[in-house]
């Protein structure tokens, strides 16, 4: 039960979300799914993607059977609704004004201690046509000082669905494939200078750059 049913084992809030959000994507954007046996079933880790459009986010996260954290602008907290549904997901406010923000970085240790899931898109914002940018250097920064396992992802179709000043277009496939684990001597390599976060996240966005467009199910 637990296996169709994840849900179970989330917060009441993120449960909820995730299991709406799921009969969602399944409705309105009937794409391929594809590797979910590569995700970790224990301990926390962190998901790498690829950034094409705002879906990005909750098409990823409601494939993925564990509980995750996402990050937000901390300008996005303000009274309301809002505030409070981002601080019952879990939500990690960030400071993109500058600043090492310890206290995000504190909310990403206990997160992944607490056996969630991260999800970084190594490109930093949405790309303005669909195609792969390069990868910035924050994720090889997050993923080198937590020392996390970092699954590649990749999603097709998004962009389609809804890019950048464009409008939502629903019954667009969206397709969604998972790589294989990640270790820390997979990415990281100290020896790399001050150009090691850097090359961490190049290492990791090629791999998702080498994962394929799954072909669709023959029925």
């Amino acid at each position: 039960m637990t296996e169709r049913f994840p849900q179970v084992w989330m917060t009441k809030v993120y449960g909820l979300c995730h299991y709406v959000l799921k009969g969602m994507s399944d409705i309105c954007f009937r794409g391929e799914v594809a590797c979910l046996e590569h995700l970790p079933k224990n301990g926390g880790f962190i998901i790498a993607a690829n950034h094409q459009s705002h879906l990005d986010p909750p098409l990823i996260g409601c494939q993925v059977p564990r509980q995750m954290c996402f990050f937000a602008r901390k300008t996005l907290w303000k009274p309301g609704f809002g505030s409070w549904w981002m601080d019952a997901v879990g939500s990690i406010p960030v400071d993109r004004d500058g600043g090492s923000d310890i206290q995000a970085m504190k909310r990403v240790l206990r997160a992944l201690a607490d056996n969630k899931v991260l999800i970084l898109f190594p490109e930093g914002t949405r790309s303005p046509d669909g195609k792969l940018q390069s990868p910035k250097a924050g994720v090889g920064f997050m993923a080198c000082k937590t020392n996390a396992v970092v699954v590649p992802v990749r999603i097709f179709g998004s962009f389609e669905a809804f890019g950048r000043n464009g409008p939502l277009k629903l019954n667009v496939p969206v397709d969604v494939v998972f790589g294989h684990p990640m270790a820390v001597a997979d990415y990281d390599n100290p020896k790399d200078g001050k150009d090691r976060y850097q090359r961490a996240s190049e290492r990791i966005f090629a791999q998702i750059a080498a994962l394929e467009k799954p072909r669709p199910a023959v029925i």
